[in-house]
């Protein structure tokens, strides 16, 4: 009897349980579009955040609700915008994907250490601690913050100094937000002009602390037949608007500061 009854209370106390669920799940349904589920699912699924949200599900509503376009993702690229696209009816804007490229070439070949740092191995731990490992206070630290927050296994430092592969670079800036020293930013892929130094400070400063640092001499500046390229604060700027990718300045930089891969330079240098 006993037996009989604890079951009979076990199986009204589920039944219950059970309609309690039901009733709650239809009282606060919330109705979920389609196309956010569609979406989701073409997104890569990195949860990385550099699209500006705090993962893909967010990046899906947003881009349903109208909050982010459908080529936000940077890491999908344009395949996952043109698949968002149709799901969405419009068109995607052909956008054209960047890499990341650290603006300082300062090298143990070319630049020395201050001291040896013992510590915490993160460039924003030595920053805040008011540390300078090298003599150039702009320069790379060194440590590989950006390293560790690279998805893509796309940035290595070596020799000190931080570099890009920008076959595995899907331009997605995490390693841009990692350095205190702001010194990675997003370029354009088929832009390959670009100044690799941060150093703002006068020609002999820079020379005492850097023999690959920007000098600010102008050459490129005036060799430059498009306005593409200025010095402004001692440092060397490229206009992206209006270069184009001729080499003119990276071929007259003293220093070898300006890069350019080799076979992207055109034949139409000035003398």
């Amino acid at each position: 009897m006993i037996v009989f009854l604890t079951t009979l209370v076990i199986a009204v106390v589920g039944a219950a349980v059970g309609f309690g669920l039901v009733y709650t799940g239809k009282k606060f349904h919330v109705e979920v579009d389609e196309r956010e589920t569609a979406v989701r699912e073409c997104l890569p699924g990195n949860n990385c955040g550099a699209c500006g949200f705090a993962g893909c599900d967010a990046m899906a509503a947003a881009i349903v609700s109208g909050a982010a376009p459908v080529n936000g993702c940077p890491v999908g690229g344009a395949p996952v915008a043109s698949r968002i696209a149709q799901i969405m009816g419009t068109m995607a804007d052909v956008k054209e994907r960047n890499v990341a490229f650290v603006q300082c070439k300062g090298s143990c070949k070319v630049t020395r250490n201050q001291g040896n740092y013992i510590g915490v191995q993160d460039c924003r731990t030595a920053v805040l601690s008011g540390l300078t490992v090298t003599e150039c206070s702009y320069g790379c630290l060194g440590f590989g913050s950006c390293v560790v927050a690279c998805p893509h296994d796309a940035i290595h430092v070596r020799d000190g100094v931080s570099v890009v592969d920008p076959r595995k670079c899907i331009g997605c800036g995490l390693c841009a937000k990692a350095c205190p020293r702001k010194l990675i930013v997003l370029i354009p892929e088929s832009r390959h002009v670009a100044v690799q130094c941060s150093n703002r400070d006068k020609g002999p400063i820079v020379k005492k602390v850097c023999s690959a640092g920007c000098i600010g001499c102008g050459m490129c500046q005036r060799t430059c037949e498009h306005d593409a390229i200025r010095v402004t604060d001692n440092l060397a700027c490229v206009a992206y608007e209006n270069c184009v990718q001729c080499g003119a300045c990276a071929e007259k930089c003293p220093v070898k500061v300006i890069t350019l891969p080799l076979g992207q330079v055109k034949k139409n240098i000035p003398a």
